[in-house]
């Protein structure tokens, strides 16, 4: 099975998705599956995985209602405060709902860089590994030695980097984002994916010979193995004309790859990280 393991549905509201700028119209609209169906569809792409983008529990309930109607919607990443006292009773309340297999906090734009490592926080990444959810780490390039030393508070669990930890991309990648993503990978149970590269990049400008040298540096830290491509749709619209050119990025990069490897990355190690496949 193919499988697209990083994109986004919304119904569209400025009060919802205030990250939405002026900068970004287009993502000023809904996007909901029938608008993404097409598209998988076009690249064989079988199945996805539907990632939170606000965080409320009721975008969770938002996505789950979305999975249940849409077969092609494999998984559901969702949100719940993982910093409640309460964090136990939230999660046994998703018990009944198979489709949410786990949680994302946007890391990212939290005030304090260290977020990562405060008490509650990692109190609710502990209650996700015992009820057996994987978790999204979606941070910056600077936040890599910070989550260095969070993996190794919180032991093993089904962990994945997202967005390659967005480095900017530039004529190189820099000695710190290299150093941070090889200190990662050195955490076997900790996956990658590949997916929100062109919005790293010059919206206007990028080639796709600009990301050689990351995807580069991915594939020799993390290996075919713990690899998962993710459209990042419709966010990848403001870089990129089309669905299209993101799949072709990482197909064409992947050009002298073998079939078995190819079919790791685009499906999987997506199937086997968040579906048990």
């Amino acid at each position: 099975m193919r499988i697209d393991a990083h994109q986004h549905f919304w119904e569209y509201s400025e009060e919802n998705y205030s990250w939405i700028s002026p900068a970004m119209p287009q993502l000023k609209r809904d996007f909901l599956p029938p608008d993404l169906s097409p598209l998988l569809a076009a690249h064989s792409i079988e199945g996805c995985v539907a990632v939170q983008a606000r965080q409320t529990e009721q975008e969770t309930d938002f996505l789950l209602s979305l999975a249940e109607q849409h077969p092609f919607i494999k998984a559901v990443v969702g949100w719940v405060d993982l910093q409640s006292a309460d964090i136990d009773q939230q999660l046994a309340a998703f018990t009944e709902k198979p489709l949410l297999k786990g949680m994302r906090h946007i890391v990212q734009d939290e005030p304090d860089e260290r977020f990562l490592l405060n008490a509650s926080f990692l109190r609710g990444i502990h209650a996700l590994k015992t009820y057996g959810y994987t978790y999204d780490l979606l941070i910056y390039e600077k936040h890599l030695p910070v989550a260095v030393t969070f993996l190794e508070k919180i032991g093993e669990m089904p962990i994945v980097l997202d967005h390659i930890g967005k480095p900017q991309i530039s004529a190189s990648p820099s000695k710190n984002w290299k150093e941070g993503i090889k200190n990662i990978a050195s955490f076997p149970h900790v996956h990658c994916k590949i997916s929100g590269l062109v919005t790293e990049a010059n919206w206007q400008k990028w080639q796709d010979e600009d990301f050689k040298p990351y995807l580069e540096w991915i594939f020799d830290n993390f290996g075919i193995d713990r690899l998962l491509f993710g459209s990042d749709w419709p966010v990848c619209l403001l870089a990129a004309p089309n669905y299209t050119k993101v799949v072709n990025l990482v197909e064409n990069f992947m050009a002298g790859c073998s079939a078995e490897e190819k079919a790791r990355v685009f499906g999987e190690n997506a199937g086997r990280f968040y579906l048990g496949l």
